[in-house]
């Protein structure tokens, strides 16, 4: 095996590590319990839920990639968003069925792969639809016993995220580390694909 066919292999592998974690066979998640309060409790589910962690970063990267001022606007619109969105999942008290994680992975994985140019607003309507969705998926999560101060937690930690993420692509002024940034969103893009087909395989078998 020569070392190309070694490093696909290593690449294949950790792709679908990544979407396996991503998309477990039972979706009622719920939050992590750290014994240190609810607030704690939304942080740590965050940090350790991948399906919600992945699309949260690459918004942040994307949003950095687009300049200072779309930066600005994600970090305070997604972590809104996601708070509405969860008390509007907890009042629903009922997942919804559309495999939402795996789009957001395929959206912003390809934007940022792509480095697609978007005006700053087109950027936050997708930073809003994201958090709403995300939210909501967490708000309506059986077990979310925490309830809004599980989600206040969840929003800080999206803020300080989102403020690091897309600060440090702002940071970056080599092309070698812009086309970093486009391969991590490939990775992004290529677990949502996997996911997609993780879901559909589900769907489908009899």
């Amino acid at each position: 095996m020569n070392r190309c066919t070694r490093q696909s292999a290593r690449c294949t592998g950790l792709l679908a590590g990544i979407a396996s974690l991503a998309c477990p066979v039972d979706a009622a998640a719920h939050l992590v319990t750290t014994g240190m309060g609810p607030i704690y409790d939304g942080i740590g589910h965050l940090l350790l839920t991948p399906e919600d962690l992945v699309p949260v970063l690459a918004l942040a990267l994307y949003a950095g990639m687009r300049g200072t001022r779309t930066g600005r606007q994600a970090t305070w619109l997604l972590p809104l968003a996601w708070f509405t969105g969860g008390l509007f999942g907890e009042l629903a008290g009922q997942s919804a069925a559309f495999p939402i994680p795996a789009v957001s992975f395929l959206v912003l994985g390809g934007l940022v792969a792509a480095d697609l140019g978007m005006p700053a607003r087109a950027v936050s309507v997708l930073a809003v639809v994201i958090g709403l969705g995300h939210g909501f998926l967490n708000g309506s999560a059986a077990g979310a016993a925490a309830g809004i101060l599980g989600l206040i937690g969840i929003t800080i930690m999206l803020f300080v995220l989102v403020a690091l993420g897309a600060a440090l692509v702002l940071s970056l002024g080599t092309v070698w580390a812009r086309m970093a940034i486009r391969v991590i969103g490939s990775w992004v893009f290529a677990s949502g694909v996997l996911m997609v087909g993780w879901y559909f395989h589900g769907v489908l078998r009899p």
